[in-house]
């Protein structure tokens, strides 16, 4: 399981044939049922093979991460404003003056079950697992944040693609220098409950 040439083999089939298999027509059963057996597998190398505790790192500076954050938020926040008020006004945070209470629970069910297994899946076990196949650090993170893009084909939107790409390259630089899954998570939660707030949330399957 520790052969580059079995590593290879394991990132073809999790992150690249199988999210490309999401985009067929077949029974939304089956596809839960391989993203399940998937989840399974990465926990288990992530835990027996690779040794990961899962741990919250102890040396965590929340000063540095909260000022990289917030800055990088605002212009995320300025950018998608502007594009929504443009694009399609009456989107406009419509699902947060309209609806607050649906807004509140997408939030939290967003943040705690979709956020946190991404990051443990496309930052935490591909960084541990793959990041020796690679020399070169930023054709690593480029091919990580292609990956993660990838992973969103299904909605079979070219902004999608666009925006979760750049949101993979934000995420990865920031699992590089903290090696923390809660960073990261907090970083994703952050960045794609904005997106739903300005008025983008059905772009990226959120229910409105």
């Amino acid at each position: 399981m520790q052969s580059i040439r079995y590593k290879f083999i394991e990132l073809t089939l999790i992150f690249i044939l199988i999210p490309i298999s999401y985009i067929f027509d077949y029974s939304p059963i089956i596809k839960l049922i391989i993203g399940l057996l998937g989840f399974i597998y990465i926990t288990y190398i992530l835990l027996k093979v690779e040794k990961n505790k899962l741990r919250v790192s102890k040396n965590i500076d929340w000063k540095i991460f909260w000022k990289s954050t917030l800055i990088k938020l605002l212009i995320i926040a300025i950018i998608t404003a502007i594009f929504v008020w443009l694009t399609d006004s009456k989107s406009l945070f419509i699902v947060l003056l309209n609806k607050p209470k649906l807004w509140i629970m997408i939030i939290l069910f967003y943040s705690l079950f979709s956020v946190y297994p991404q990051e443990l899946i496309y930052r935490t076990f591909f960084f541990q697992r793959y990041q020796n196949l690679f020399k070169n650090e930023l054709l690593f993170i480029l091919v990580n944040a292609a990956l993660f893009s990838l992973a969103h084909i299904f909605f079979k939107s070219n902004l999608v693609l666009v925006l979760t790409f750049i949101g993979g390259i934000l995420f990865a630089y920031t699992y590089k220098k903290t090696k923390s899954t809660l960073l990261t998570s907090i970083e994703h939660a952050l960045y794609g409950s904005w997106l739903f707030t300005v008025g983008m949330g059905a772009l990226l399957g959120f229910p409105s």
